[in-house]
């Protein structure tokens, strides 16, 4: 190589690794457009309070407009392909896993592949309770299971997730008590239900059944979270109350979807954004106040979060006889 050739190819390596040094990363330079949190619930529900005070706060943070797409239906099915469709890092799925940790115990087919959901961060968890009408005249978990036993095929039971369904009913079977289940479509009728007396144990998020509660027509028993909810100190979790079996914590948080060019650095900066706004005493209030734990984590907390209660529908479904759809 003469002389000249070389001091092109010094010159060209030295501009190479300049710019390669001052590009910015992926992560440092989004969003570039409009970011949106795809729900699969409808507007008022306690993860889309919790997504749009998120999103408002994180416009501000990040420069560009966030915004909250309510897409329910299908079990959190619509909402979750119209992420993955999207293959868009822009776009990511926000609200509870129990959307997706059930459906291969509750979808004759799955429509997407697991797989293909990549967790960013968790956001908080769903208060989760268990309550009784108050013409029960049941003070614990303790003796509404006692009564279950005395009276077999007698009481009847709802939840609003198939997730927690599964659960309820993995823990009756290995308990064997007869409750009848109830199913509905909608929980303003079960809720309605609940304070008639018509069904007696319900398991629902503390949002839902907050007013009732206040207005002592239901009695919370326990709460099905692993720790006890603010607010609500004075209420026993279903561990502390002997039944663990009955544990739920409604995780919810941000989704991403594989392939959608969102690289680990990203997950990494979203997730300490989202810490970020989540520590302000303000934000973590207004939470507080809908029935939900502030609890940010990280990807990898997330993701183990997930696994862990994936891990646990499995136990249940394979005690219940369903087996998972390939």
């Amino acid at each position: 190589m003469n002389v000249t050739k070389f001091a092109r190819l010094v010159v060209t390596v030295a501009f190479s690794a300049l710019a390669l040094h001052a590009a910015p990363s992926l992560a440092q330079t989004w969003p570039q457009r409009t970011a949106r949190f795809v729900l699969p619930l409808g507007p008022g529900a306690g993860a889309d309070i919790s997504a749009r005070l998120l999103a408002e706060r994180l416009t501000t943070l990040w420069g560009q407009p966030v915004v909250v797409e309510n897409r329910p239906g299908g079990d959190g099915v619509v909402a979750i392909n119209a992420v993955l469709s999207a293959r868009d890092d822009h776009t990511l799925f926000y609200g509870p896993a129990s959307s997706f940790v059930g459906h291969p115990y509750l979808l004759e087919k799955l429509p997407y592949d697991p797989s293909d959901l990549l967790p960013v961060a968790r956001v908080t968890n769903t208060v989760v309770c268990i309550a009784v009408p108050e013409s029960l005249k049941v003070g614990s978990l303790k003796e509404l299971m006692a009564m279950a036993r005395e009276q077999p095929g007698k009481l009847n039971w709802a939840t609003v997730t198939g997730v927690t369904d599964l659960i309820v009913a993995g823990y009756l079977k290995g308990a064997g008590l007869d409750m009848v289940k109830v199913p509905y479509r909608d929980t303003v009728s079960a809720l309605n239900d609940l304070v008639e007396g018509r069904i007696h144990f319900y398991s629902a998020a503390y949002a839902i059944m907050r007013a009732q509660a206040q207005a002592g027509r239901i009695r919370l028993l326990a709460v099905q979270n692993r720790s006890r909810a603010p607010g609500l100190a004075d209420l026993p979790t279903v561990a502390e109350a002997g039944f663990p079996e009955l544990n739920f914590d409604g995780l919810v948080g941000l989704i991403a979807a594989r392939g959608s060019g969102i690289t680990d650095a990203l997950r990494e900066r979203v997730a300490a954004d989202v810490k970020a706004v989540a520590d302000d005493p303000a934000i973590t209030a207004r939470l507080t106040a809908t029935g939900q734990i502030v609890s940010p984590g990280t990807p990898a907390e997330f993701a183990a979060a997930i696994d862990e209660q994936a891990g646990h529908l499995a136990a249940v479904a394979r005690a219940l006889g369903i087996r998972p759809t390939q």
